[in-house]
């Protein structure tokens, strides 16, 4: 009666973590019990408690015990000891007490082995298991998942390989948890077509199952496989988990199925596992890339709810997507109420206004941010030279290179490099882009495209055609907006057959389907060379409906070339589209004027005052050292005006002077890193 209380009362101490009484409790019964059993199963308890309470001292004394009592390798202790030395990760007295206790049952080594791929020790795992079976000992269905996750996490193929051939021939070929971890380990592999048959043999399946082939196929990124299985897995009724859905959301996303991604998080949304934050994040790319703000607003607001919204990713997504979703004011409302700001905030940030051109807001911002103490990155540089290249902004594109020269981090990123050259081009210093292309260690298409498109805007096709080849033989494959660039070349340097040329091979040698964009280039060769019964024909034969602006090409060559007849054709096209550009009416009521079409000039003129049609004044960007400062024909109201005008009369004179007067400044200090590259 008395031991049995004894061990009621050890029990009660131990489940609730008391060790000093445990260990009084202990000793009584040691005093009082004549059954070795009953000491045992109390030290294994006392082991199991030290764990618990982590009391690494009061194991050592338990095992003291053991060795002193002559039960230090008793089958019933040896795996309680090896749990006790790997949970502190002593794992050689682990391994030692597995090798000197000749017990040949796997759950000691099963503990170990567990042990060490928990603590991320893949290769000792391996190596465990491998002195295991030297020892004759046979492995177990609790033995196999945590081999072969070591065995996936090193990616090694071959240990994995005997592992599996072990299975095979046991009792564990068909046990549920063993053939999870099978496949997992092949996904790790990228052997979807084994996984995927280890998978279909199974005659049980869960959820993990499922989940671990569609990850599988998803890592590979064969996701209409993925996409097949998930549907497989709803009709099923097997419950999804969150981590599934969010995969094959995700894909949906990498596919260019924004909708379908869409439409998984708001089923999502009506099951018990709910969402979670990177479906919130998912949801909320999808809203961006679709310009669905109203749905975007839904999931910001199950954010706050959720307490989402406090994380970093989901607010930068947040800011994302309502800058891309042309709602700058809450995008910024977003970024204002962030505290402590990372630089991939700032990044969203600057990023938002970049895309929509407003480039003194993104410079403000850019100011602001190392203000803050940060400097830009990869990312941050990614965003804001794009801007510079589409606005021309020249001064920016010079300071930002310099940073770049200073920061050895930057060599490699060809991207950069590329913006670069891109920035240069645009701004017509097609010289220094050319310097720029030259210092990279590796140029890509977009490196090409860049010098082609800038040479071609500045009538230099032969040159823009002679990189086209140098790219070609350098092993280079363009892409379409690479022959957009070079047929675009070819037309404003008239060079037509060659523009006839690259358009046929384009098709033949480089398997690019010609689209709208490639029709317009065709179409503009031909009319910049009077050709416009061909430019004609290209409208009418290609499978897609003509924009406002290649009716508006169409239509400045035949007023150009004196052609009324196509001009008038085009004129009418161009007047049914009902364009919002005021420009194009011009060109329509040009185009009539010179045929004499009076009353259809008429026409135009009431057309243009009932559609509130207006012209809108020339204007321009004016660098002013310290900003940019816009300015509109006729416009005496700015307060630069008395400098601007002087200005431009000044810059009349000049252009009317002898060409190639150059002004010589003396060169600061970035100019002079800038020199050093070429």
């Amino acid at each position: 009666m008395l031991i049995e209380s004894l061990l009621k009362s050890l029990g009660h101490y131990v489940s609730r973590g008391r060790l000093h009484e445990a260990f009084q409790a202990f000793s009584l019964l040691r005093l009082q019990s004549s059954s070795g059993g009953v000491v045992l199963q109390s030290t294994a308890s006392l082991l199991s408690a030290c764990v618990d309470v982590r009391s690494f001292s009061s194991g050592l004394q338990i095992h003291a015990h053991c060795v002193s009592s002559g039960v230090g390798y008793d089958p019933a202790l040896v795996p309680k000891l090896v749990a006790f030395y790997s949970s502190f990760n002593l794992h050689s007295e682990a391994l030692s007490i597995n090798e000197n206790s000749g017990i040949l049952h796997p759950l000691p080594w099963n503990v170990l082995i567990g042990s060490y791929a928990k603590n991320e020790l893949f290769e000792e795992a391996i190596a465990a298991y491998r002195r295991m079976v030297s020892k004759g000992i046979r492995p177990d269905a609790f033995t196999y998942p945590s081999v072969l996750k070591a065995c996936g996490e090193t990616l090694d193929f071959s240990s994995g390989r005997v592992v599996h051939g072990s299975i095979e021939v046991s009792s564990c070929k068909c046990n549920l948890y063993v053939c999870n971890a099978l496949i997992s380990m092949y996904k790790r592999f990228g052997n979807v077509g084994v996984a995927r048959r280890l998978f279909d043999r199974m005659s049980e399946r869960d959820a993990v199952s499922w989940n671990a082939v569609i990850s599988c196929y998803a890592s590979e990124g064969m996701w209409s496989e993925a996409f097949e299985l998930f549907d497989q897995m709803w009709f099923s009724g097997v419950e999804v988990s969150v981590i599934t859905w969010n995969i094959v959301s995700g894909g949906c996303l990498q596919t260019g199925n924004y909708a379908g991604a869409l439409g998984l998080v708001s089923r999502m949304r009506s099951f018990l596992t709910g969402l979670d934050h990177v479906a919130v994040i998912i949801g909320l790319k999808a809203c961006s890339l679709l310009g669905a703000r109203r749905l975007g607003k839904e999931i910001h607001a199950l954010a706050i709810r959720s307490s989402y919204d406090g994380i970093d990713n989901v607010r930068n997504t947040l800011i994302t997507m309502y800058s891309r979703c042309d709602d700058l004011r809450h995008a910024f409302i977003v970024f204002q109420q962030t505290e402590g700001k990372s630089l991939s905030t700032w990044n969203s940030i600057i990023s938002g206004y970049a895309q929509v051109n407003r480039s003194e807001e993104a410079s403000y911002l850019l100011r602001e941010m190392m203000v803050d103490g940060l400097q830009p990155n990869s990312i941050t540089l990614a965003s804001i030279l794009p801007l510079c290249a589409r606005v021309a902004n020249l001064q920016h594109g010079k300071e930002f290179h310099c940073y770049i020269l200073r920061r050895k981090c930057f060599k490699d990123y060809t991207m950069l490099w590329n913006s670069l050259v891109d920035v240069y081009a645009k701004s017509g210093e097609i010289v220094a882009a050319k310097r720029v292309s030259d210092s990279m260690n590796e140029r890509d298409e977009v490196t090409y495209t860049s010098l082609i498109d800038g040479y071609g805007n500045q009538g230099e096709g032969r040159v823009a055609l002679a990189l086209f080849n140098d790219m070609i033989v350098s092993g280079i494959k363009p892409d379409h907006i690479t022959m957009v660039a070079v047929l675009s070349a070819c037309s404003h340097s008239n060079l037509v057959h060659e523009g006839q040329r690259l358009y046929k091979t384009m098709q033949c040698e480089y398997n690019i389907r010609p689209c709208l964009q490639h029709f317009s280039c065709m179409v503009d060769l031909y009319g910049r060379a009077g050709l416009l019964g061909e430019a004609r024909d290209i409208i009418q034969r290609m499978p897609y409906e003509p924009s406002s602006a290649m009716w508006a090409t169409l239509l400045n060559a035949c007023h150009i070339h004196g052609n009324t007849e196509i001009g008038e054709w085009a004129a009418e096209k161009l007047l049914e589209m009902k364009p919002d550009h005021p420009g194009y009416y011009v060109l329509i009521a040009n185009m009539y004027a010179a045929a004499g079409s009076w009353s259809k000039l008429a026409e135009v003129r009431t057309f243009m005052r009932d559609l509130g049609v207006k012209k809108a004044p020339g204007s321009a960007w004016i660098d002013t050292g310290s900003g940019f400062s816009l300015f509109s024909v006729g416009d005496t109201s700015s307060p630069r005006a008395c400098d601007t005008y002087p200005l431009l009369d000044g810059l009349n004179q000049l252009m009317k002077a002898a060409a190639g007067y150059a002004i010589n400044e003396e060169k600061n200090s970035d100019d002079e890193l800038l020199q050093e590259v070429g």
